[in-house]
């Protein structure tokens, strides 16, 4: 049966086995050549992103990465990412706006990194000049939502001319247990607070959050990766091809407008 609730959801997109940004990368991308190192501090495993060919068309690709086995999934900090990581992502953004090259974005993360060292190293400066640099950013950017989409982690990637989810991924300001901790003093409501935060792609595409839907195979993404991959290039190509016959000024003025008119009340 496939999941209904934002809880059932949750627990579905955290199968080990769900594709990762490297299998889209994989499957989706011809020749891709992966970049390292923010050229300031280090490299961090958790953003993954370089330079391919999509349908024939040079794009840039960043995406959190998680891994298929408790080893992985340490090694890249499970998508939880760094200042350094961000600043990695920014340093290809500047890379594809300098050879006109459009912008792919995966997002899959419980949430940018907040351990000491993090901080110390500026991750919220890191997140917000991301989200700047995105918003203003001269080339096509089409985002991604595959598994968890959380907080702020998430929207140092996701801001785009057009986001789309899968399926069963959610996106929110806030995971249900942090919420459930902070309203009423209890985490083992997080079941509740899935609920409430309206965080589910049909809930997000109803708001006008996102652009569109793309649909799983039965029983999720990790039944059929080649065909949920399939799926997502489709997405990507057309969306492409309509962004990429658009001057720069509508391009930009139209990414201010999809945000600015977020959250308005129409009464």
């Amino acid at each position: 049966m496939a999941p209904k609730t934002a809880y059932e959801r949750m627990q579905l997109i955290k199968n080990i086995h769900r594709p990762s940004v490297e299998q889209y990368v994989s499957a989706l991308v011809e020749d891709f050549i992966e970049f390292h190192g923010d050229r300031a501090f280090g490299d961090d495993a958790a953003i993954y992103g370089g330079i391919g060919l999509l349908d024939g068309r040079a794009v840039t690709v960043v995406g959190h990465r998680k891994g298929h086995s408790t080893e992985e999934n340490i090694r890249y900090n499970f998508g939880m990412a760094h200042p350094e990581g961000y600043r990695k992502a920014m340093r290809l953004f500047d890379q594809a706006e300098k050879f006109g090259r459009p912008v792919l974005l995966f997002v899959d993360t419980p949430g940018a990194f907040c351990g000491v060292g993090a901080e110390e190293r500026g991750q919220g400066e890191a997140i917000a000049r991301s989200i700047q640099k995105l918003m203003f950013l001269k080339v096509p950017v089409l985002t991604v939502i595959t598994g968890e989409g959380g907080s702020g982690g998430a929207l140092g990637l996701a801001v785009a001319d057009r986001v789309y989810m899968l399926e069963n991924a959610v996106y929110s300001v806030i995971s249900p247990r942090g919420f459930a901790s902070i309203l009423w003093k209890d985490p083992s409501k997080e079941e509740q607070a899935a609920e409430l935060l309206k965080m589910t792609a049909p809930d997000l595409l109803g708001f006008g959050i996102i652009d569109g839907i793309i649909p799983e195979p039965k029983g999720g993404a990790h039944t059929d990766p080649a065909k949920t991959c399939i799926a997502v290039k489709e997405v990507l190509v057309r969306e492409l091809e309509a962004l990429c016959t658009q001057n720069t000024r509508t391009l930009l003025d139209n990414r201010y407008q999809k945000y600015r008119s977020m959250g308005v009340y129409g009464g």
